[in-house]
């Protein structure tokens, strides 16, 4: 499992995750969607070549991955882990990404961009995530020359990455905020100051198991540090709304509460059936119980760890196996019921 789930933050309870991005692209060379095969072939040799080349430390610690060398499930449980985008995924013709033993770095090649350097943190460590993105980004400039305009910045495909290139975002469970109707008013919000809310696989995905993922949309026209200073003030902003909403919770709503804690918890313990979006809610539900200190023997690490359990790639590999909807459902409650108190 990857280590974004195991180490603890202060406010690891409400901030699963950070993760910042950085787009980069090799000048004179044409953006990914261009490329022929061999073209693709030379960018991956150039981005791993720079990575390693005289720095046997990195060399052991990164490994690269072609995705026309990995399957659909092996390249959908990259996905569900956060550590490649879907549209990587998607191209088997050209491209693959570095990623460290640990898992909390991938760099990202010929994805939407030649380069996509990630870093993926557990809770809000954002200036963490930043450092160690800055640092592989200035490896990288020792042998590559990156698309850059004085007055625009660092190029992208999308006009929406040109500027700093950068993209920081943080996960965020919010199950009092959902429960309260108050989610919709964090939302709006965040859209009126250049943030975007997401579900947990990004844009155009389902709010799933009241776990929202926040961005910055703007990347021109402000420094790296205003970003991430920015993205951090309001998940702040958010996290003390969350806690004040658990309060209000167990003020006006406590037995109702318990109830669906307790029963969400049993039915983990005990479902033969468990649909993802299903499993998603009740985890939520459980999660919630945990940090109200309703429920013991269980940790909110562990949960988060079975937010990546439950998804199909996870499944179909741990269980080495292509499965119907319907095994999935089956296999998804036997992997919850054996791991619920562990």
């Amino acid at each position: 499992m990857s280590k974004n789930f195991k180490e603890k933050d202060p406010e690891s309870d409400i901030v699963i995750s950070s993760r910042v991005r950085m787009a980069r692209n090799i000048e004179s060379v044409s953006f990914p969607h261009y490329l022929d095969k061999e073209e693709a072939k030379n960018v991956i040799d150039r981005v791993y070549d720079t990575i390693t080349k005289g720095h046997l430390c990195i060399q052991n610690e990164f490994k690269l991955i072609k995705m026309d060398e990995i399957d659909l499930i092996e390249r959908s449980n990259y996905v569900e882990k956060h550590l490649i985008s879907p549209a990587l995924a998607k191209n088997v013709s050209g491209g693959a990404f570095l990623i460290n033993n640990e898992e909390t770095i991938s760099i990202m090649i010929n994805e939407e961009d030649h380069i996509r350097i990630q870093c993926l943190y557990p809770g809000l460590q954002l200036e963490r995530c930043f450092d160690m993105a800055d640092k592989i980004d200035d490896l990288l400039e020792e042998g590559i020359v990156y698309a850059f305009d004085e007055q625009l910045g660092y190029l992208a495909c999308c006009p929406t990455n040109i500027g700093t290139g950068v993209r920081t975002s943080v996960m965020l469970h919010l199950p009092a905020l959902s429960l309260t109707g108050y989610i919709n008013g964090v939302i709006s919000t965040a859209g009126k100051i250049g943030l975007a809310v997401r579900g947990i696989f990004g844009e155009g995905t389902e709010y799933l198991g009241d776990i929202y993922q926040i961005s910055n949309q703007i990347t021109l026209g402000m420094s790296e540090e205003e970003i991430i200073n920015n993205l951090k003030d309001v998940s702040l902003q958010i996290i003390q709304n969350e806690r004040i909403a658990w309060e209000r919770l167990l003020d006006n709503k406590g037995i109702e509460l318990e109830d669906r804690v307790f029963r969400s918890y049993g039915t983990l313990k005990n479902a033969r059936l468990l649909s993802s979006k299903e499993a998603m809610q009740l985890i939520s539900d459980v999660k919630l119980g945990v940090n109200l200190k309703l429920i013991d023997g269980i940790s909110t690490e562990r949960l988060n760890e079975l937010i990546t359990m439950i998804q199909p790639g996870y499944l179909q590999k741990h269980f080495k196996s292509q499965l119907t909807g319907v095994e999935r459902d089956i296999k998804r409650a036997q992997l919850v019921r054996e791991n619920i108190l562990q």
